[in-house]
């Protein structure tokens, strides 16, 4: 057997014969069992919830009455983004999002009904998620049982003797990562075990690939993370005095990992680029439609001219002898002009908001914790383009079904309709039913390769620079 399993063993073994060790994984394994549980019931309660709503939704859509194609389109109808099943594991950016959008013609709505809109400002402070203790109090249970893996033994002497009898500084700093692993595993594997079964059981014998894939790369990856903190625990604890100066050294740098390198790159991206408020954006968006003119005027100059140049094309005199409802064209154009309006400047909105979260994605070859955030929430689909993949479903659910109701006039409705109470201004509720119902479609992973590839390219950074430190430390470490 090699040294690097025999340090690792007896690492394992006398790890846990510290009371403090074994309490404070205790809590954390109790802390893992909250977060499942209450990942798990969230899920179930919240994905009832929105499928109940859309279903009611679409009901109330379809028992409206006889009436005008355009009032069906101002009617509106609503979209719900489900959970992800792999929210259970990390809630990443969910409970800000909304779950809920009107979508109406003419008009963008927001997303309404986040969890944070209906909770206390405590939220700010995150929630107890898988994620969150695997990605925080992990590494800090990992600091704590290393901080002492080589100082102590420097202080006690002992390294002296274990390598006069033949072992090298390689592997003494690999078997204790090994060992510190070790340890970690047996928080790790349960709860790994626990997300799987939980997994099964959300899906009912319709299993996805691309679910499939997300949840091994998640265990793949957390495992990489937290090993990066078991080979720094023991790096840290190789080239300090004392064991005293390893733990301090090791506090401090869970500090800047963990709270103030994330806060200080997303306070700096927003001061660098800093984001209109919705009053502006909104503004900006109605001022560019008047330009065009009002689709509801039929005597605005842009559609004056647009009417001019139908009579022209169709060689008539008057809008009632033109082959198609007028009205419903006009509307047609007006929700083709304001909804490319409307993507152009949220496009530009996207571009500022991508330009922020650059610097915390680049902040992941300093900081390993902003990688597997970063990766983590994406493969979980909890992340903000997760959220933009479905405002941009919604906001094209929505210009299909305002077009299509604008169709329905245009091909149903007669000009020479003298009002609303006129029957040739009324159309069957059975047409109701040809607007399919929104179904969201869950963005793929290719989608996570794309967005997140320096997180990808950070875990093989530091993989790389911790491999080039050891090898290093092995030839310059001294026994005092």
């Amino acid at each position: 057997m090699s040294y690097e399993i025999l340090t690792a063993k007896l690492f394992w073994k006398t790890a846990f014969n510290n009371k403090a060790v074994f309490l404070l994984t205790l809590f954390i394994g109790v802390l893992l069992v909250y977060a499942a549980y209450s990942g798990w019931s969230n899920f179930k309660t919240q994905n009832e919830i929105r499928a109940k709503y859309q279903a009611e939704a679409r009901k109330d859509w379809l028992s409206n009455p006889d009436k005008h194609p355009h009032r069906m389109a101002h009617y509106g109808h609503f979209a719900f983004r489900p959970k992800a099943p792999l929210s259970v594991f990390d809630f990443g950016m969910e409970s800000f999002f909304g779950s809920m959008i009107f979508l109406e013609a003419h008009k963008q709505n927001t997303v309404n009904f986040s969890e944070a809109g209906f909770s206390t400002g405590m939220l700010r402070f995150g929630e107890i998620s898988i994620a969150m203790i695997l990605q925080v109090l992990l590494p800090l249970l990992i600091f704590f049982i290393g901080f002492g893996a080589i100082a102590t033994e420097r202080q006690n002497g002992t390294i002296k003797i274990l390598l006069s009898q033949g072992l090298t500084w390689r592997s003494l700093l690999i078997g204790k990562s090994l060992g510190i692993i070790a340890v970690v595993m047996t928080l790790f594997i349960p709860i790994i075990i626990t997300m799987i079964f939980l997994y099964l059981g959300f899906q009912e014998n319709d299993f996805s690939k691309d679910e499939i894939f997300r949840l091994l790369l998640i265990i793949v990856f957390y495992f990489i993370y937290l090993g990066i903190f078991c080979v720094i625990a023991v790096l840290i604890s190789a080239v300090s005095k004392t064991s005293k100066t390893a733990l301090t050294s090791l506090i401090g740098v869970w500090l800047f990992f963990t709270i103030v390198l994330p806060r200080a790159s997303q306070a700096l991206g927003s001061s660098i680029y800093e984001t209109p408020s919705k009053a502006k954006f909104t503004s900006a968006i109605q001022k560019d439609v008047l330009k065009f003119g009002d689709s509801h005027n039929p005597n605005d100059p842009y559609y004056k001219k647009l009417k001019d140049s139908l009579l022209a094309v169709y060689k008539v005199d008057s809008l009632k002898q033109l082959p198609f409802n007028y009205g419903g064209y006009q509307m047609r154009e007006g929700e083709k002009i304001s909804a490319n309006i409307y993507n152009q400047h949220y496009n530009q909105l996207l571009t500022i908001y991508e330009k922020q979260n650059s610097f915390s994605k680049a902040m992941a070859f300093i900081n390993p914790f902003m990688a597997i955030k970063n990766l983590s929430m994406a493969l979980s689909s909890t992340d903000f383009a997760s959220f933009t993949d479905f405002q941009k479903q919604a906001e094209q659910y929505r210009y299909h079904l305002a077009q299509e109701m604008n169709e329905l006039q245009m091909k149903y409705i007669s000009n020479e309709a003298k009002g609303s109470s006129d029957k040739k201004h009324i159309l069957d509720k059975k047409h109701w039913g040809e607007v399919e119902e929104f179904v969201y479609k869950a963005s793929s992973i290719s989608l996570v390769f794309k967005n997140e590839w320096i997180s990808f390219a950070a875990f093989l950074f530091w993989i790389s620079l911790l491999t080039l430190l050891v090898i290093k430390l092995s030839k310059t470490l001294k026994a005092i």
